[in-house]
């Protein structure tokens, strides 16, 4: 089963990055956003991945490209003769990477669509944002997908508090207040999302549709649209702050999502 992985937005709310680079290509630690939800599929056994690349979609070319130059330790001979030794391996060498160029300003919908091609027909695939980590279990979702029989299934999380929870009384007086609590009780789409090859036919071939208006809609008017409830960590990377709190557990060793050896 394939791995789409929609990487083309500007991610103008977090400009202190995406200015510069297209959001999956944001670090956490020395390796870009993209990287470490790949490794979170391939710990499940998915290495077939079909990128949706737009704003800036050269630099993720060109991280993949030179994967080896990346990741592994080199020598180079500057004679006349150059030759180049790679001393090692790098554990992503079983992966298989499309990179389909969607359009730079075309909207969710029209990505997925336009690498339609690239899914075998009948086969279901999967489907996420490239800014968003988790500890979501791939084979569980799966799982709840099939037994379900419908066209998608969302994983329904709960999104990290932003704001100070406050408890009021009829009387308006605060009797709790909670400062940016883990978890707000409310479910959203957090990606990680299964699909039957049927999805396709619900995504218009018009630039400006985004997936989450009108096809989502039309699943759920056709009772189409399936939820695998994730209790756990669910974190997406929005803002400065956000990408800031991602490295900053990482680099004290305490990143929830990195379940891969």
């Amino acid at each position: 089963m394939k791995v789409v992985i929609l990487c083309g937005g500007q991610g103008t709310r977090l400009r202190e990055e995406t200015e510069f680079r297209p959001k999956p290509m944001v670090p956490i630690g020395s390796r870009p956003i993209l990287w470490h939800i790949m490794k979170t599929y391939s710990h499940y056994g998915f290495n077939d991945f079909v990128l949706c690349l737009g704003y800036k979609g050269d630099m993720i070319r060109d991280y993949f490209r030179n994967y080896r130059w990346n990741t592994c330790d080199v020598t180079l001979s500057l004679g006349r003769s150059q030759e180049v030794q790679f001393h090692n391996n790098h554990s992503e060498e079983n992966w298989n990477v499309t990179l389909a160029n969607t359009g730079e300003f075309a909207m969710t919908a029209f990505r997925v669509k336009s690498i339609q091609r690239y899914i075998p027909t009948g086969e279901d695939f999967m489907l996420t944002y490239g800014d968003g980590l988790s500890t979501i279990d791939i084979s569980a979702s799966i799982a709840s997908h099939q037994k379900s029989g419908k066209v998608c299934t969302i994983s329904a999380v709960h999104p990290a508090g932003r704001f100070g929870a406050l408890h009021i009384e009829d009387d308006s007086q605060i009797r709790t207040f909670s400062e940016k609590p883990q978890y707000e009780e409310a479910y959203v789409n957090g990606g990680y999302m299964v699909c039957k090859y049927s999805m396709f036919d619900y995504l218009p071939a018009d630039p400006e549709m985004m997936l989450e208006r009108d096809p989502m809609d039309h699943l759920v008017r056709d009772k189409q649209l399936n939820a695998y409830r994730h209790e756990g960590f669910w974190q997406p990377m929005d803002t400065y702050q956000e990408s800031q709190h991602l490295n900053q557990l990482w680099n004290t060793g305490r990143a929830p999502w990195k379940v891969w050896q």
